[in-house]
């Protein structure tokens, strides 16, 4: 199973200024989380950005930030600030699966494929995950996501923790939950599929 552009939507957690210097790895950890970012407003994939607790610990970092500006009105980003370490626990759910548009007209004249198509129209529920500390707020936002039927691909070289071990054993129990574990190349090529692909030029360059 490959990831879609057109099913996917980009979740990043708590790369915050705050946050950050404390976490394994930081440097390159930005740097993927910013390809993340700038991938996604190449390819019209939305975002969402978390927060923990940003009175303390303050806004997404900068490179995150200007990663995600574009002129593309298609381009989708909204800032989820939270408390609970599951992003879920504060409302990420209806997010990223918010209740379908109501079918114009006498749903029950449709034939039942395009009254299934009106409910699910608005439904991206493949859910690319990358974020800080990968053995808390990651965590337990991926199994509350996979808990509620969405398909979660987390990008273990976009993630950290304070030490390696617990970095790892978060890997471990995500990968037993049944999320798939992926790397920045392998999101952006697969979000491209080709190289005729209009943004192939511009994908190439951010990963080189």
């Amino acid at each position: 199973m490959l990831l879609d552009a057109d099913d996917s939507q980009l979740v990043l957690v708590d790369y915050q200024i705050k946050l950050m210097p404390a976490m394994l790895d930081a440097a390159a950890v930005i740097a993927n989380a910013a390809r993340l970012a700038r991938l996604a407003a190449l390819m019209s994939v939305p975002v969402v950005l978390t927060e923990q607790a940003p009175s303390k610990l303050g806004a997404t970092v900068a490179e995150v930030q200007t990663a995600l500006r574009t002129d593309s009105p298609a381009a989708a980003v909204r800032t989820l600030a939270k408390m609970q370490f599951s992003a879920v626990e504060e409302g990420l759910g209806d997010w990223l699966r918010p209740p379908p548009k109501p079918v114009q007209g006498n749903a029950r004249s449709l034939p039942k494929h395009l009254q299934k198509a009106a409910t699910e129209a608005q439904s991206r529920a493949a859910i690319v995950l990358a974020g800080c500390e990968a053995h808390i707020c990651l965590l337990q936002t991926a199994l509350d996501l996979l808990e509620d039927e969405f398909e979660v691909w987390v990008v273990t070289d976009a993630c950290s923790s304070r030490t390696e071990r617990n970095r790892d054993a978060a890997f471990d129990r995500l990968a037993g939950a049944g999320a798939e574990l992926v790397t920045t190349e392998m999101v952006a090529f697969e979000w491209l599929r080709s190289a005729e692909h209009p943004a192939f030029q511009d994908v190439q360059a951010l990963i080189k």
